[in-house]
């Protein structure tokens, strides 16, 4: 199993760096759509591939973060049900949904997008707006974004498999939604004794 896990750590040290550098690409979104609005309020100039350059880094920022997502078990859940089962059967679920449903979706996803990144890098797409960005950059990113959280998941299954062997410890011990907002709330009353010692 120590194969598996150190291709299993691989992977999350990838996607965690990717995850975290990205997250820069939100603040320049909003700087390129701030410099966008005023110069279009003060000068009344304006220019399509400004909004699509907007629409790309929140697109990038977005997709190249889903594999860091999942490593860091943050994607939406319901777990009204989820959360009355014992912790083994928790990963059972989290395995069958890896295997069963993760893992066919971005394989088939990655599969149609090479084709499709491809035929528009080759033909030079450009956007249909005037002024606007060529198009293949942003399919790229949606390729790259796919294939991340491919590779995400096959971290996460190898996780799960060692967890359940008694290989490693688990990661992401499941919590409710109420001991969350138990624990936010003991966190926020302990800051707010903090900020009061500091002023006295």
């Amino acid at each position: 199993m120590e194969g598996p896990l150190a291709l299993s750590r691989g992977i999350d040290r990838l996607n965690e760096f990717i995850g975290k550098s990205v997250s820069w690409l939100i603040l320049l979104a909003i700087l390129v759509s701030a410099a966008n609005a005023a110069i279009r309020k003060v000068f009344d100039i304006s220019s399509n591939a400004w909004l699509e350059l907007q629409w790309y880094l929140f697109g990038a920022a977005f997709m190249l973060a889903a594999g860091y997502t999942l490593k860091q078990n943050e994607h939406i859940r319901i777990d009204i049900v989820y959360g009355l089962f014992p912790r083994r059967a928790q990963h059972w679920i989290d395995l069958f949904g890896h295997v069963v449903f993760l893992m066919p979706f971005v394989t088939l996803m990655v599969f149609y997008f090479v084709p499709y990144v491809s035929l528009s890098f080759h033909s030079g797409e450009m956007s249909t707006n005037a002024g606007g960005l060529i198009i293949w950059p942003a399919k790229a990113i949606l390729l790259v974004g796919f294939f991340l959280l491919a590779l995400q998941g096959v971290s996460e299954i190898i996780k799960k498999i060692a967890i359940m062997r008694g290989d490693m410890d688990d990661p992401n011990p499941f919590i409710s939604a109420h001991e969350q907002a138990e624990l936010e709330a003991k966190a926020l009353v302990e800051e707010t004794k903090a900020l009061g010692e500091v002023r006295s």
